[in-house]
């Protein structure tokens, strides 16, 4: 399994809610810069940050990276 693309699944899961890139990291304690490099693709996850994400997606890491994986085959 390629996690190549996650940042693009981040970007487009987080535009499905209708909520900014800005109010997505600012309600999940991550720096913007940050989550605007993952989300394009400049920048790897580090496991905190996902852990971050998953949760402002009201997921577990887990159920995030599934969900993702299932999309993604």
């Amino acid at each position: 399994m390629q996690y190549d693309n996650l940042g693009l699944y981040i970007k487009e899961k987080r535009k499905k809610l209708g909520v900014s890139l800005n109010k997505f990291a600012f309600d999940n304690n991550i720096e913007p810069a940050i989550l605007s490099r993952i989300e394009n693709l400049k920048q790897g996850i580090k496991v905190d940050v996902a852990v971050k994400i998953a949760s402002g997606f009201k997921q577990t890491l887990g159920e995030f990276i599934t969900e993702f994986e299932k999309q993604n085959n």
